[in-house]
């Protein structure tokens, strides 16, 4: 067992917790295996982090392994900690941001958090469309926002664009977690770089229309409710399949089995691929430990446990995936530059608001 403590507080009227992450002395399978190269540094990194998977504590353990430098860990949504860092000023611990979606680092470097960070390693690991041109924040792990069906009804020959979507044929088919959630806007301000503003709220417009109910709940809601028949197609990111796909619960993995993926946009600018991803912060204490933290994270190892922990797609080629996602086939991605849908996601969610998406 790693040796943590923990305590929680409020702040922003959202929980966050304080876990401190040290040298442990029993460590995992993975753990065990030859750690990344880096040079035994010691010392302290605080890291904020709105990333809430339990699998990234071996991430962070061994890079405490490999460089004796202890991680102090702070967990909570983005925002909350976004408004942390900003009150905290000058004065801030912080020396690393981890979050999911561009549109939250998005949000963050226009506040000025981010130092831009030059690492020949980052540059070389991280494909230019998924880490900031001016190298503030780093893609560590990329998610594909794809097309679900029940494959007992839909022929996935009838499937091919995020546009088609809107088609009314599928008038009373469609299910969509909110407008407000940031995984739809980055999708919808994809789309508006592809097509432009009164393309995209014509088609927006068209999707609500669509709608088989109002949104309701996350992208495991859409998924289950599709395989119960409320709908014949969901827009989801493929990880919450593979979850339900390896569920110990029988009735989910049952709804999972019945539900088929499909890649949009393959024969024009490939399928929509956001990114869970991390920068030094501006006023960071520990800036050398830090960027070797980020290079830490875009490693072999590392990237083994983004694949095989959380089911997403490593942004390293040559990382094997989950067997389960793998399962689902290779697929073009949009080469969109990740800043540039996380900048445009103001304006999607205005679109949105106008067509009366919820």
């Amino acid at each position: 067992m790693r040796t943590m403590t923990r305590r929680t507080f409020l702040f922003a009227g959202a929980a966050i917790t304080a876990v401190i992450i040290g040298p442990s002395t029993t460590r995992s399978t993975r753990a065990q295996q030859p750690p990344t190269q880096l040079a035994q540094a010691g010392g302290t990194l605080n890291l904020y982090s709105a990333r809430h998977y339990d699998t990234d504590n071996e991430l962070y353990q061994s890079f405490t392994d490999a460089t004796g430098t202890q991680i102090n860990l702070i967990e909570a949504e983005a925002d909350p900690l976004i408004e942390r860092i900003k009150s905290e000023g000058s004065n801030s611990p912080a020396d690393v941001l981890i979050t999911v979606d561009a549109g939250r680092l998005w949000r963050a470097e226009q506040d000025g958090l981010f130092e831009p960070v030059t690492s020949a390693t980052l540059q070389e690991a991280v494909p230019e469309n998924l880490r900031h041109p001016q190298g503030l924040w780093y893609g560590l792990s990329k998610r594909a926002r794809v097309i679900m069906y029940d494959r007992t009804k839909v022929n996935p020959a009838e499937l091919s664009t995020y546009e088609a979507l809107a088609d009314p044929k599928w008038r009373g088919q469609l299910l969509v977690r909110s407008s407000t959630h940031v995984y739809n806007q980055s999708l919808v301000g994809s789309i508006l770089e592809a097509n432009g503003p009164e393309a995209t709220e014509e088609w927006a417009r068209g999707i609500v229309a669509n709608f088989a109910r109002p949104p309701e709940g996350g992208d495991t809601s859409q998924i289950q409710a599709c395989a119960a028949g409320v709908g014949s197609l969901a827009i989801s990111n493929t990880y919450y399949l593979v979850r339900m796909l390896k569920s110990e619960d029988p009735t989910e993995r049952e709804a999972a089995e019945r539900i088929g993926v499909f890649f949009p946009n393959q024969r024009d600018r490939g399928t929509h691929v956001n990114i869970s991803g991390a920068g030094v912060l501006r006023t960071a204490p520990n800036k050398e430990a830090a960027v070797r933290f980020l290079e830490h994270l875009v490693s072999t190892e590392s990237q083994e446990i983004f694949a095989q922990g959380n089911n997403e797609y490593p942004v390293v080629r040559g990382v094997e995936l989950d067997p389960i996602l793998a399962s689902f086939g290779e697929f073009k991605e949009d080469s969109l530059n990740a800043s540039v849908f996380g900048r445009n996601n103001e304006e999607a969610l205005r679109i949105m608001d106008r067509v009366g998406w919820p």
